[in-house]
């Protein structure tokens, strides 16, 4: 029997050393597939800031690109926006908002005429006030014709005619 504890010692011993040489191996196996995980988790990182780099100088060409052209537009807008509103010729302005805005006089102060606008924002508001008898709805319906007509003949015209007329020669009405 002490022979077969003595076996049983040693093949226990035994399969502690061939537990201990497996282990062995795989800590080194283990050990090198860590060193290739890491070797490629730095090319991915390398490779990720080389597009995040690319993406960037992308979109900033994109960025620059864009601010450009918004800039080009606003300076566009801005242009016609002074052409038509400080400009010598305010042909379209007093055009739409005489078809607009007639009954109130408003396209005769963009052109210069303050004693004409006043004389139809007043008929304008005293016709508000009577409207409730029929001679203000009447003014109303006069003063909104005038503007309409008035804007018809401002947009119909050439520009030369319009600014000679109604802006070189002062004619107020129609």
């Amino acid at each position: 029997m002490a022979k077969d504890k003595k076996d049983l010692g040693d093949q226990a011993e035994d399969a502690f050393d061939k537990a201990k040489k497996k282990a062995g191996e795989l800590a080194d196996e283990a050990s090198e597939m860590s060193e290739e995980a890491k070797a490629r988790a730095k090319e991915f990182g390398e490779k990720a800031k080389q597009k995040a780099n690319e993406f960037g100088a992308e979109a900033e060409e994109a960025a620059s690109g864009f601010k450009d052209e918004a800039k080009k537009t606003a300076e566009e807008f801005s242009d016609g926006f002074k052409s038509v509103t400080q400009g010598d010729n305010k042909k379209i302005l007093a055009g739409i908002l005489a078809i607009v805005l007639g009954w109130a006089g408003i396209h005769k102060f963009i052109l210069g005429y303050q004693k004409e606008g006043i004389i139809m924002l007043v008929i304008s508001t005293i016709g508000m006030v009577l409207s409730c008898v029929g001679i203000g709805i009447f003014l109303l319906w006069a003063t909104g014709l005038i503007g309409l007509v008035e804007g018809i003949i401002y947009l119909t015209k050439s520009d030369e005619d319009f600014y000679n007329t109604y802006q070189v020669g002062r004619k107020p009405w129609f």
